[in-house]
């Protein structure tokens, strides 16, 4: 059986691993201690997850057991945790390696929890999806985050040598080297993959040409002049930020004719809608996502005028970042503060014993006050009330500043009015 490039040239030592030197350092910290943690690698596909695990296993010299959320049940996990638990091994309860452990559903994650607290398992799992969204939280408070990044041209750069070193039916030229490292995106697994075929169907030496015909994909231009796909992107989105319509479609026709995909520069342009315009603008957001819907209607080349139309209206529209900032500020609150209850005046009270609790006791109905507003505090009581969102006076949003004001003082004049009359 022949053995895939990828596999043959897998590092068999962190030192050899390329583009995620800040992971390497953290977990190289966890084995001087000599004690395995429970860790879960989240990262984009070939980003090396699935090496890393490998090698932290074998750092412990504790045995390695893989099983994929595509692949395995939740019954063949459960029967080898029966049996580390059952039988002990010589060198320590087992590392098990779940790769795509967000396919488990939340309640299925369940099973790992007694496993890891009584110490009959390590887990490690890998996970291309945002772990907050995918991950329960009772698995993932056992479990230490780390995140990994797509490959940066200089580490792939260090895998394309490495091949090279082994390879005598093909060769690279520089330009060719810089074109496969664009057609990669930052995926190591792509590249070798693509390196893989290569030799199967060439001999002798590539050039970018010959690359671009072999691979049968549209020169991806940016790359080759050595901009690469997240300098230019970034450029698109600055310009959008910076209100200059046209260095923004300079950027966006650039990226297109580069062979990018239209669907990713759709995905960004929403991203910019809801980050850069907000509410400054509510009419962004729903006509970027009717411009993507738009393209995938009509396909290219038609839909990317839609597309182009969005890159212009989103750059002269009126700009804010404040429900961006707003939405942060609440996050880094709500992890401090998230052991505190909500008052119980407006909580629900569906049983006897809540209501004896106070649940739902002295609770207004704000549609039934003037304004339709009570003034109520809805923070837990143990807060002092923050201030999130602080609209900016540019396009809706001074509508939204003037409501917001609106409210505050009002909120402040009942407060008053209560002290008052105490």
């Amino acid at each position: 059986m022949t053995i895939p490039l990828a596999e043959q040239l897998r590092p068999q030592s962190f030192d050899e691993v390329v583009g995620q030197d800040d992971l390497v350092g953290l977990l190289s910290k966890i084995i001087e201690k000599g004690f395995p943690l429970s860790i879960l690698l989240w990262g984009p596909p070939g980003s090396g997850k699935t090496t890393i695990a490998r090698l932290y296993a074998k750092a412990f010299n504790r045995p390695f057991i893989p099983f994929t959320g595509v692949m395995n049940g939740v019954s063949e996990i459960k029967q080898t945790i029966q049996t580390a638990k059952s039988h002990p091994l010589t060198h320590g309860h087992p590392i098990l390696f779940i790769d795509e452990i967000h396919r488990f559903n939340k309640a299925q994650q369940d099973l790992f929890l007694p496993s890891i607290e009584d110490g009959t398992i390590i887990l490690i799992g890998a996970t291309t999806e945002n772990p907050s969204f995918t991950i329960n939280n009772a698995l993932l408070s056992r479990l230490r985050v780390f995140p990994l990044e797509h490959l940066s041209p200089e580490a792939l750069l260090k895998i394309i040598t490495r091949f090279e070193q082994r390879s005598k039916k093909i060769s690279l030229t520089d330009d060719a080297k810089k074109g496969l490292i664009g057609f990669s995106h930052g995926d190591g697994r792509h590249l070798l993959n693509t390196l893989e075929n290569l030799q199967t169907i060439h001999e002798g030496e590539i050039d970018f040409n010959t690359l671009c015909s072999l691979v049968q994909k549209k020169p991806p231009l940016y790359d080759r002049h050595d901009d690469s796909h997240y300098n230019l992107i970034s450029a698109l989105h600055k310009s959008v930020r910076g209100s200059d319509p046209d260095a923004a479609l300079y950027y966006f026709a650039r990226m297109l004719e580069g062979g990018e995909d239209p669907h990713y520069l759709a995905r960004r342009l929403v991203r910019m809608a809801v980050e850069d315009i907000a509410l400054a603008d509510p009419q962004a957001l729903p006509l970027t996502l009717a411009a993507w819907q738009a393209y995938e209607r009509l396909g290219s080349p038609e839909g990317e005028l839609a597309l182009a139309e969005m890159v212009l209206y989103l750059s002269l529209a009126p700009k804010s970042n404040a429900s961006y900032l707003a939405f942060k500020k609440s996050q880094r609150v709500a992890e401090e503060t998230s052991h505190l209850a909500p008052p119980k005046t407006i909580l629900n009270a569906p049983t006897r014993l809540m209501k004896e609790k106070g649940y739902g006791k002295n609770y207004q109905y704000d549609h039934d006050l003037p304004h339709a507003f009570s003034g109520q505090d809805y923070f837990p009581e143990e807060m002092d009330r923050p201030t999130f969102y602080e609209p900016v006076c540019r396009g809706f949003e001074r509508e939204m500043s003037k409501r917001s004001l609106f409210f505050r003082k009002l909120r402040n004049q009942l407060k008053n009015s209560k002290i008052n009359n105490i």
